[in-house]
């Protein structure tokens, strides 16, 4: 085998993992995508300069980790709708959208082992990807690495250029901000890990058919829909209902599809009826969290980019 291949060999077998830490620093699967390519053709640009007696991974992951770091100097925080403000006062129709780098985004599953997937699969859920990003850049790496990735303190030390003491005291002030961050907040607390599968199946029948009762009806009383990147979001089955009712004209007709997303998590592709044939378009990604047999928070993620990166297809027939 040449070095080419070797090179290819080695970090294609390294990428699913590496994609998934790059996610859980970045919050977007376009960034860590992005950070992933960059981190290969940094690997070979510099592939005579890695010492053989040292770890591959260890330097794979230094290249990466730098590689983000520098990213999140330059960018402002991700977070959702429903952490960035307040429900709705007046039910419109959305409007204000921020960009999407002011977003947390889903993420399609990094691996197609069943193992691999349910391996800490809590720490890719929404609401904790979106408290990793209240943790400065390195503490979040040294977090990442050593609660999900489960390395010592020493491998760690040497993918950061830090010593193990200063691991570990960075290691303790971010567990303390996620510990605080958790208790805060009710979602991460109290969305049941395993969704009830047959409340998700009436919560696509009662939307493809637009039944707005019966879709109201299947929420939490605090219920709530967010739909990035518009910063408006819904709280109430009140408000719920006057906001179905004001978009039916957009809505009515969808269709979805089944994916998952964040570690296996069960999610649906929205599609709408285009006014330009007689097929249906990408909309967005819903994932729902559940709470006490109820819908607590549809997360509506617009963007219909996601659909080719879920490996969607760009249209379906009515």
């Amino acid at each position: 085998m040449n070095e080419t291949a070797l090179e290819l060999q080695l970090f294609d077998s390294l990428k699913p993992e590496l994609t998934s830490f790059c996610y859980r620093m970045l919050g977007s699967i376009d960034d860590a995508d992005d950070a992933v390519q960059d981190t290969f053709i940094r690997v070979w640009q510099r592939w005579d300069s890695f010492r053989q007696d040292s770890s591959y991974k260890t330097w794979v992951y230094r290249i990466a980790t730098n590689l983000c770091l520098d990213k999140l100097r330059q960018a402002k925080r991700r977070t959702r709708p429903v952490d960035l403000s307040g429900p709705a006062a007046a039910i419109i129709e959305p409007r204000e959208t921020l960009p999407d780098s002011s977003w947390i985004w889903p993420a399609p599953d990094f691996t197609d082992s069943p193992e691999d997937i349910l391996i800490r699969k809590d720490t890719l859920q929404l609401c904790f990807i979106t408290l990793l990003q209240l943790l400065p850049p390195r503490q979040r790496a040294v977090l990442i690495l050593k609660d999900v990735f489960e390395w010592s303190s020493k491998q760690i030390a040497e993918t950061l250029g830090m010593s193990p003491a200063a691991v570990n005291s960075a290691l303790q002030r971010a567990r303390q901000t996620m510990e605080q961050a958790k208790l805060r907040s009710d979602e991460f607390s109290m969305t049941e890990a395993e969704p009830d599968r047959e409340l998700l199946s009436r919560y696509v029948e009662a939307f493809e058919q637009f039944d707005i009762q019966a879709l109201v009806a299947l929420f939490h009383e605090e219920g709530r829909m967010s739909m990035p990147p518009f910063a408006m979001w819904v709280r109430g089955k009140d408000d719920l209902f006057k906001f179905f009712t004001l978009t039916r004209w957009h809505c009515d007709g969808s269709r979805f599809l089944p994916v998952t997303a964040n570690g296996g998590y069960p999610a649906y592709a929205q599609y709408v009826p285009s006014s330009e044939g007689p097929y249906l378009v990408p909309w967005g990604i819903h994932i729902l969290e559940t709470r006490n047999g109820k819908v607590y928070h549809v997360q509506n993620f617009i963007n219909s980019s996601l659909f080719s990166r879920f490996g969607l297809p760009e249209r379906i027939h009515r």
